[in-house]
């Protein structure tokens, strides 16, 4: 090792909190979920419904501590994932296997705890993160599927793939995505770097993949709906450039619903 990383190391044990003698540990939690009966991620005053309120009261439960989850990002009410990132300190000397174990016991089925890892003390699932994916699924057929209903938003048009991979490539880059953001108040940057729209259609199910450093609020969906106009005709595929270059929501297509997207993958 490095005489450099040896000192970092040492830097950030020194710097380690402590709670009468025992050291605060940090936890990466990965976690999948089912939203569908969820108001989202984030926790809210008027309702304990949400994936993390859930998170907060099991291990502020179980580890007899309040304890504070931090997301890799919000999903909204209804939206799914695959692969959801959070971090978390407690003072506890349970390893990070046994403390899973407890968690995966008490947790609803419909969220799903894949690994529980310890992380560097100044790990933190939102601010530590470089890139995330996103993934919406369009079941593309007049043939009911009530098995897919929750997972999928269902077009029962035929949907041109080709021509919404033709707009997909105006979107990547470095854009101000503010025509393609729900949040009319917004005060932050509006601007996000997309490096990569995979659209794949596997027999009557059309998969979008989305990839870049961070995305905006229902930017994804709205994405969606867009694509999905031009796939039925009902848009110039040159209406993608013009919303961008006139930062109008109005210029943008329909918010796609939740039930079809996922958080896909989070990476740091």
């Amino acid at each position: 090792m490095l005489k450099a990383e040896v000192l970092n190391c040492a830097l950030a044990y020194i710097k380690m909190k402590y709670k009468g003698g025992v050291c605060i540990r940090n936890f990466k939690l990965t976690v999948c979920y089912d939203g569908t009966r969820y108001k989202g991620w984030q926790k809210q005053g008027n309702t304990d419904n949400t994936i993390q309120a859930k998170l907060e009261t099991l291990l502020s439960r179980q580890l007899g501590q309040k304890i504070e989850v931090a997301g890799s990002g919000r999903t909204d009410s209804g939206v799914h994932a695959r692969a959801q990132v959070c971090s978390f300190h407690a003072d506890t000397d349970l390893d990070a296997n046994e403390l899973l174990e407890k968690i995966r016991q008490f947790l609803p089925e419909d969220i799903g705890a894949i690994s529980l890892e310890n992380a560097h003390p100044r790990f933190h699932a939102r601010l530590n993160c470089r890139e995330k994916s996103y993934m919406y699924r369009i079941r593309n057929s007049t043939l009911p599927n009530v098995f897919e209903r929750r997972y999928c938003y269902v077009v029962p048009e035929r949907l041109d793939v080709e021509a919404m991979k033709s707009a997909a490539t105006k979107l990547l880059g470095t854009h101000d995505f503010t025509a393609f953001c729900s949040d009319r108040h917004m005060k932050k940057s509006a601007v996000r770097t997309i490096t990569e729209i995979r659209i794949e259609k596997r027999n009557d199910i059309i998969e979008i993949l989305f990839t870049g450093d961070g995305f905006l609020y229902n930017m994804v969906r709205i994405i969606t709906g867009t694509l999905i106009e031009i796939g039925l005709g009902e848009r110039n595929p040159d209406t993608v450039s013009q919303a961008l270059e006139e930062k109008d929501r109005r210029q943008a297509g329909f918010t796609a619903p939740p039930q079809g997207l996922f958080l896909y993958e989070v990476k740091y």
